[in-house]
């Protein structure tokens, strides 16, 4: 464009319509080459001899806000860590329509909207205040400053950790009942947590991760299931834990944590999660009881389905299968014995003694109908 053409346009939107500085420089940073749309605006107000805008038609003098959406962003981010964000704005639509009415008007093209513009500028402050990294593809933080109810809101990327842990006493339940109010998915009541007691091996954990991430929520991936009367033994059942919105990402732990009746061990943040289920084995005590007294040569018998596949009828239809790589026992009374199985995770314990939908099972192989009164996990392996 000629420089004659250039005045005329600029004369034509700075008399019709009354335009800050930052908007003006915007608006011809592509004829110019600038980046510096504030600049720019103040040198071609300068060179037009225009007096200082009153009320921006476009932005209503939004851009003047910045300092203190700055500081509102600085005083509600204080308390995270974080290396890198994205940061994005909603603006009143009516903004967007003045913005795009000037464009079309004196067609304006390829220069960046009122939205762009105004989330490049906080971005930019915000990440020299903070010294961090300006990132689109998965940020520590995600940012979004709402002009309309004059708010920002924080979200920050999960933190993943891994665990094992050990319950030695007897007659705590592995999860904890959701929120009545939210049915887990987080409210006022429960601090957004979805729970809102902490007596269970799943309470107990989540409220120690809470309070040393500053987190919302805690989703765990537990390894298999154990019964509220069980005992958890060895290097413990191995956990991997989402750990939702945290504020704080640098977390150093101890080798042990006691939480009540149960031990945390080998907690450590990781990459990521495994994907779907994560195969393991679970080496079980079962104290069984009988109706009638045991014949001991029906128990030897037992031993027969070790290195055998057990089938499991579903109600759905299905039929799964689990092995049994390992089988001793121990008879401790008349209508009572102990046995130590070796076995795939996920396996039925009380149906295969029992003999619901489960072939072979305890109460057929002995001839004796049988029951499990209580079970222990002596060790879980993780399939590598």
């Amino acid at each position: 464009m000629q420089k004659k053409s250039k005045q005329l346009l600029e004369n034509l939107i700075t008399k019709e319509y009354d335009i800050c500085n930052f908007c003006l420089g915007r608006l011809f940073s592509k004829k110019y080459n600038s980046t510096s749309y504030k600049i720019l605006g103040k040198k071609l107000r300068s060179k037009l001899s225009l007096r200082k805008s009153k009320k921006c038609y476009i932005c209503k003098n939004l851009f003047d806000d910045i300092d203190s959406y700055i500081e509102l962003l600085l005083h509600k981010s204080s308390n995270h860590q974080f290396n890198t964000f994205v940061l994005g704005t909603i603006i009143k639509p009516s903004f967007s329509e003045r913005d795009d009415l000037i464009k079309s008007k004196f067609k304006i093209r390829a220069v960046d909207s009122l939205k762009t513009s105004i989330t490049k500028e906080l971005s930019r402050r915000f990440s020299r205040k903070t010294k961090s990294d300006i990132v689109n593809l998965d940020p520590d933080l995600t940012v979004t400053v709402n002009f309309k109810t004059q708010d920002c809101e924080l979200r920050t990327k999960p933190i993943y950790v891994y665990c094992r842990y050990t319950k030695h006493k007897r007659g705590l339940a592995q999860k904890q009942k959701s929120c009545e109010n939210c049915s887990g998915k987080g409210c006022l009541t429960c601090m957004n947590h979805g729970i809102t007691e902490f007596n269970s091996v799943e309470g107990k954990i989540s409220k120690y991760l809470y309070e040393k991430f500053y987190a919302d929520r805690v989703k765990i991936n537990w390894i298999g299931g154990e019964d509220r009367l069980s005992l958890v033994l060895g290097k413990g059942r191995p956990i991997f834990v989402k750990i939702i919105n945290p504020s704080k990402r640098k977390i150093r732990f101890p080798m042990k944590i006691k939480l009540g009746e149960i031990i945390l061990s080998n907690l450590k943040i990781i990459k990521e999660q495994p994907n779907g289920s994560k195969p393991f084995r679970s080496s079980i005590l079962l104290n069984i009881e009988t109706k009638d007294q045991i014949n001991s040569d029906h128990l030897k018998k037992i031993k027969n389905i070790k290195n055998k596949s057990i089938a499991i009828f579903e109600k759905n239809g299905k039929t799964n299968q689990k092995s049994i790589y390992s089988v001793n026992y121990k008879k401790n009374g008349l209508n009572s014995f102990i046995t130590t199985i070796l076995v795939d995770g996920g396996f039925p314990i009380k149906r295969f003694v029992e003999g619901k939908d489960v072939s072979p099972n305890i109460s057929d192989i002995i001839k004796n109908k049988s029951k499990c009164s209580q079970f222990d996990f002596k060790q879980i392996y993780l399939s590598t």
